[in-house]
């Protein structure tokens, strides 16, 4: 009863315990299949940190690697960067967790590279695991996925990211709840932007006031990129570490939004506030980046394939006058700010009812460039916008 109160009292916005246990189910399912015995995910941060979120409910912060062992048949182990003895999550916090292991490492200092690996390999021996599967070997640190093959000579291993990442791509309405309320954050952190952008304010006093009040909202990271010019000028688009114009009559502001919303899952939202009349150039570009994303859009439906979706969507910017698309067009979003599916010729995952998407199309007309960015949840019947806030330029 104790850590159940300590558990209310300190987390702010929980997944449910059933949503984790369905996770866990259709995971081990999976590896029982594929004949896995574990698999491994590590990640450091918040922003591309989604595999240890979703198997946990606890984030990776700091850029302290946190390693998740996943067995087909037994609870977790988690190893942290902590000190031995110290474990980095407290045992009422760590629901299908069985073992929390610390161990002093840090990427910078190169001699503990070795650290968490050899306590991975001394369990992987001890339970006599024959078949691992990395979970997305991008995000896993070089020098332990060397050690584990190096030191684990009679281990198959093998990439899993695939069998988990079709789970999930796939949100549950226990997900869908939070994927709403990132959403609708995003909203209204638009609308509160009417009132804080004014001549004067400087760009990096705007990401302040926005960040103080997304976290009151129950955001966790915030990713805010933010640009002014006259409006006769381009409106560059940059870094916080470049945000500090001061912002003057008759400016063009464009902000991205891609924030964490409560429980820790990403919304994405890009408009331009204009303090004065835009100009022709800039109207045309957002108009024409409107239509393609409503486009694209149609298009996204259960069964068809990203490849076909833009595919079809250069062929629409060829007809428009407008260069092929060239980035990734749209993606996934969950725990994760870019998630798969993404939309490019080189994802092999199908679009199913219940992804959740993120689209960007961003399009250059003379000096202006507008870049639509909002998010569609996918149904049986297709593609559905979340954003209540309308897609027009803002003119305060």
């Amino acid at each position: 009863m104790e850590n159940n109160t300590v558990f209310k009292e300190r987390i702010r916005f929980p997944i449910p315990t059933r949503e984790l246990e369905r996770r866990w189910k259709l995971v081990r399912e999976a590896m029982k299949k594929q004949g896995i015995d574990l698999l491994i995910m590590q990640n450091d941060n918040k922003f591309l940190g989604g595999y240890v979120r979703y198997f946990t409910d606890i984030p990776a912060e700091h850029a302290y690697p946190v390693s998740v062992l996943f067995s087909a048949n037994e609870e977790m182990i988690t190893i942290a960067s902590s000190p031995p003895g110290n474990p980095l999550y407290p045992a009422w916090a760590a629901r299908g967790v069985t073992q929390r292991i610390g161990v002093p490492y840090f990427r910078s200092m190169h001699y503990t590279n070795s650290y968490d690996a050899e306590a991975m390999t001394k369990i992987i021996k001890d339970r006599k695991y024959q078949t691992v599967g990395f979970v997305n070997l991008g995000l896993i640190n070089t020098a332990l996925s060397s050690y584990l093959k190096d030191n684990l000579s009679g281990v198959r291993f093998v990439d899993a990211t695939d069998l988990v990442d079709e789970i999930k791509a796939v949100k549950s309405e226990d997900e869908l709840v939070y994927v709403r309320k990132a959403v609708e954050m995003h909203d209204n952190i638009c609308a509160a932007l009417s009132s804080i952008i004014r001549p004067g304010i400087y760009e990096f006093q705007i990401i302040n006031e926005m960040k103080y009040l997304m976290s009151n909202l129950g955001s966790e990271e915030h990713l805010i990129k933010l640009g002014s010019a006259p409006a006769d000028e381009p409106t560059p688009f940059l870094d916080t570490f470049f945000q500090n114009r001061q912002i003057k009559d008759g400016d063009n502001i464009q902000i991205l939004i891609e924030c964490s919303g409560p429980g820790g899952y990403y919304s994405e939202f890009q408009r331009v506030w204009c303090l004065g009349e835009p100009s022709q150039d800039l109207q045309d570009a957002w108009e024409t980046s409107k239509n393609v994303q409503i486009y694209a859009a149609s298009i996204l439906k259960p069964g068809v394939t990203s490849k076909e979706v833009i595919s079809k969507v250069n062929e629409y910017l060829v007809s428009i006058g407008q260069p092929m698309e060239t980035r990734i067009f749209g993606h996934g979003q969950g725990y994760d700010l870019v998630e798969r599916p993404g939309i490019s010729a080189d994802e092999n995952m199908k679009i199913q009812a219940n992804m959740y998407f993120g689209l960007h199309s961003s399009i250059a007309i003379g000096k202006a460039v507008g870049t639509y960015t909002d998010n569609y949840l996918i149904t049986e019947d297709g593609a559905v916008r979340m954003h209540k806030t309308p897609m027009e330029i803002i003119r305060l």
